[in-house]
């Protein structure tokens, strides 16, 4: 494995904290037997969004609401 620094003068122990995530990442990809489906991460998981608790409806309900313009 080659990582090369394109920007920046990286400090020693940037480059071993960068290096020891890339190798912790690919520990985990080939941990997964082959065949298998890859794991969903988190940020892009619906159900994440589905936990929050929506307003219940009454007739004050739509001051619990806030939809972005």
């Amino acid at each position: 494995m080659v990582i090369k620094v394109v920007r920046g003068n990286p400090t020693p122990e940037e480059l071993a904290a960068a290096l020891a995530v890339v190798r912790a990442r690919a520990a985990a990809a080939s941990a997964v037997p082959p065949g298998a489906p890859a794991p969903r991460d988190s940020w892009s998981d619906p159900s994440r969004i589905a936990a929050h608790h929506l307003p219940h409806p009454g007739p004050a309900s739509w001051t619990r609401t806030y939809w972005p313009s």
